[in-house]
């Protein structure tokens, strides 16, 4: 199959279309779920500065979604659930069965700690949920971040080997369940759908590929997460899918390197080649994990954007701010936005914001501005907006 070729523009405009960053392409709150089963999953991360990762993931693409929304399917229906994938992620249940290989590592360490195992497990049977607080086991244990009690250990590593679940949380706490009580038994009997390791691969890099909508064959952050993956897998699976016509090759006028999208999405591809742009003005804040942003490089090439989270930068070494967002306007990242929230006083404070070169400060883009972080106000349950700078 031959290369199809587009401009950068082009790719940008089906990469904002694909992840529904448009006002055509907006999700209704019932489409979450089906959202984050076309990306596989979303990035979770505990910071909640105006919002948690994923809500503002969420809340980017729908315009009812509230803080917290996300709970309700995670722990209420159970349509989602918390893995180790790209870090810390939210899955669809759905996938329960290709982690198979992860929760395989895990089971060894299990095993050593056996009868701590076994402890946890029957209190669980006798009780929905517990905390590593509800366990005496304060011997220190080696764990992957660091010696860890040896409770909050096991509870952990139940988790990442399947035998357990989170049920909820409080807060950053977690509390667990017994994952055969809670993960549907067609779903937690099921064998790993990829019986090799090449298939594996290859599922892999079609699910990397439809969580940015469009990757390249290169080292990128978009592999996050994953252990044993090196660029010998990387190379065969993009090769062996590109010979069995499961992905696109696309050469993006300007960028030296071909970029891939799945077969499956070709046609949203040639509705956006095939269609004119629209230019609605809406500005949407994308969360500093946003799956959009995975491979930054890549990002940078398109929208001529180049973004750091400076959130683990020394303060004196950071260009912007703390937890500073990329503003998106239709299909340009058009500047960055530093703010916070007082949820008692319910009141949402914008620290700074910075225009790209080119972009004036001014009308329309301060009006949609202004929409925009009254949007994102309301969805944190703030009434209030102070602007220290606009």
């Amino acid at each position: 199959m031959k290369p199809l070729f587009v401009t950068k523009e082009q790719l940008a405009q089906y990469l904002v279309a694909y992840h529904h960053l448009t006002d055509e392409t907006a999700l209704e709150h019932h489409q979450l779920v089906d959202y984050i089963r076309k990306v596989g999953c979303i990035q979770f991360d505990p910071l909640d500065v105006v919002g948690k990762n994923p809500d503002l993931v969420l809340q980017a693409r729908c315009s009812t979604y509230e803080r917290g929304d996300i709970d309700a399917f995670l722990y209420k229906d159970r349509s989602l659930f918390d893995v180790w994938d790209k870090n810390m992620s939210i899955c669809t249940v759905d996938d329960w069965p290709y982690f198979a290989r992860f929760r395989e590592k895990y089971r060894s360490w299990c095993e050593q700690y056996s009868e701590v195992i076994a402890y946890i497990t029957d209190y669980l049977m006798e009780h929905d949920y517990a905390c590593s607080t509800d366990f005496a086991l304060e011997e220190r244990v080696s764990w992957h971040y660091g010696p860890q009690r040896l409770a909050k250990a096991a509870l952990e590593c139940m988790c990442y080997a399947g035998l357990a679940i989170v049920h909820h949380k409080k807060g950053t706490r977690r509390y667990y369940g017994l994952a055969e009580r809670y993960i549907p038994n067609d779903l937690y009997s099921s064998k790993d759908p990829n019986q090799t390791r090449e298939a594996y691969d290859e599922w892999l890099v079609q699910r990397r590929m439809n969580s940015v909508g469009a990757l390249w064959n290169r080292p990128s952050d978009a592999w996050l997460g994953v252990r044993d993956f090196k660029s010998d897998n990387r190379k065969r699976a993009f090769a062996s899918l590109q010979r069995d016509h499961k992905i696109v090759e696309l050469q993006v006028e300007g960028i030296k390197h071909s970029v891939y999208i799945t077969q499956e999405n070709v046609p949203l591809l040639d509705q956006v080649l095939s269609s004119a742009s629209k230019n609605s003005g809406t500005i949407r804040f994308l969360a500093p994990l946003d799956n959009l942003l995975w491979d930054r490089k890549l990002i940078a090439e398109l929208f001529g954007f180049d973004y750091k989270w400076e959130v683990y930068t020394p303060q004196h070494l950071r260009q912007y701010g703390y937890y500073v967002l990329p503003i998106l306007c239709d299909a340009k990242l058009i500047g960055r936005i530093e703010m916070g929230t007082d949820r008692k006083a319910k009141t949402l404070t914008v620290k700074s914001v910075w225009w790209e070169n080119g972009i004036a400060s001014s009308d329309p883009y301060q009006v949609n501005l202004q929409q925009a972080v009254e949007r994102l106000a309301a969805c944190n349950g703030c009434t209030n907006v102070i602007w220290e700078s606009k």
